[in-house]
């Protein structure tokens, strides 16, 4: 056996035995899933921006990549993603006469989330058109963390649900360039991290997303998108006294380059590399908890025949802001600097160092492939000003099926491409 199948092997093996050993909060940056939990793209740490494995991570995060999907395909998948999340609050935070909250420790009694992201391509050269039409449901955000348990908090609980709805359309410019844009309805549910006040607040807002893939070489390929910022307006979310206000929330803006390759291992071997940038700063609610965010994914795939085994690895840039603001999204904090830090620490995701592993089946059934995942993050625990503290760990397992019909029945595009 060849030294970079056993290195393919041997990544896969040491990501498996670092989940059992370990566990993860939900696996986001920022608060965002990106490609994290999708079935494929999830074993590989969410790399997807030049070669994505599964139809739901190219519609998702950058639209040129729908391409290189050929006839019609339909994926859906899901994910589990379980948390543990501690806090340790150590000193009252007052805001008018008693303190709101006293000091408390405990364990957040919110369950893990559930996680659906289902996707149909569909290639129009039948028509005479060089493009390809996604259109998908996507998980974009999920997190709960709930306190109510503890008399001490005063009723501490938070919790946000986003799914996206996005028209994804990519066109084929030359045999070695595409591009691609899509269009996605936003649905947000959420319940902000002010204590004791307001509740659970729908709202819907648009985001719109830009890419690009280029094959350097038969083996090679980048891509990179933008994408803009989402803009959510939640009516009355806060409540203080007779007053009730509105709550301004945005997703962030990100750019993302990849690259794609397979030249070792006589193809067989898929290397990928995702850099990621959030603009948290320029993000309402965001912007006075969190910094801008680097993250750092790497992938690998290695192809045996009908089975793909995958890893990866992400390091992701602490985005908690040493010097948080009281101003959340149009809402000042009441409390002082204690309760900023307080509301911080709810949406604290600081785990830097993250592990994945999953298994892809081609063919479990004619025409349909499996795709399993399983992933954590390495614990973590913050110290947030004088008197709150975090303690983040917890796992996250997913699974998808694929149906291939016409010329995404067969195995791969080249494959497709010699039989014309």
């Amino acid at each position: 056996m060849s030294f970079y199948r056993w290195f393919a092997i041997g990544l896969l093996v040491s990501a498996s035995v670092g989940l059992a050993g370990r566990s993860a909060h939900a696996q986001t940056f920022g608060v965002e899933l990106q490609n994290n939990l999708m079935p494929a793209s999830g074993g590989m740490a969410g790399a997807s921006i030049a070669r994505p494995q599964d139809v739901t991570s190219a519609i998702n995060l950058n639209p040129a990549s729908v391409t290189q999907y050929r006839g019609t395909q339909f994926s859906f998948g899901g994910a589990w993603a379980e948390p543990t999340f501690n806090l340790n609050q150590t000193g009252p935070i007052p805001i008018i006469g008693p303190p709101l909250i006293d000091p408390f420790g405990a364990k957040s009694s919110a369950p893990g989330t559930p996680v659906g992201n289902i996707g149909v391509t569909q290639e129009l050269t039948a028509y005479g058109l060089p493009m390809t039409l996604g259109i998908g449901f996507v998980t974009t955000s999920g997190g709960f963390v709930d306190f109510r348990q503890v008399p001490e908090s005063r009723g501490t609980n938070t919790g946000m649900a986003i799914f996206s709805l996005p028209i994804t359309l990519g066109v084929q410019m030359t045999e070695r360039l595409s591009v691609g844009a899509s269009l996605a309805m936003g649905i947000a549910f959420f319940d902000g991290p002010f204590v004791g006040t307001g509740g659970m607040t729908p709202d819907y807002a648009l985001r719109g997303s830009f890419g690009a893939n280029y094959q350097l070489t038969e083996e090679t390929t980048v891509g990179a998108y933008y994408q803009t910022e989402q803009s959510f307006r939640f009516d009355n979310a806060f409540v203080l006294g007779p007053i009730a206000q509105d709550v301004n929330m945005q997703l962030p803006q990100n750019i993302g380059f990849g690259i794609g390759n397979t030249s070792l291992m006589d193809g067989n071997l898929l290397l990928a590399v995702d850099v990621t940038y959030k603009m948290w700063d320029q993000a309402d609610l965001y912007k006075s908890i969190y910094n801008n965010q680097w993250a750092l994914q790497l992938g690998s795939q290695y192809t045996m025949g009908r089975y793909k085994l995958r890893a990866g690895y992400t390091w992701a840039q602490n985005p908690l802001d040493p010097a948080p603001g009281p101003n959340l999204g149009g809402i000042i904090e009441p409390g002082g600097i204690r309760a900023v830090r307080y509301t911080q620490a709810l949406l604290a995701i600081t785990c830097q160092h993250r592990i994945s592993a999953g298994i892809g089946v081609s063919d479990v059934l004619p025409g349909v492939d499996m795709d399993l995942m399983a992933g954590g993050m390495l614990r973590d625990r913050e110290q947030l000003g004088d008197a709150t503290q975090t303690s983040i760990m917890g796992y996250w397992i997913g699974l998808g099926l694929t149906w291939r019909f016409g010329r995404g029945s067969c195995d791969t595009c080249d494959t497709c491409a010699a039989a014309e």
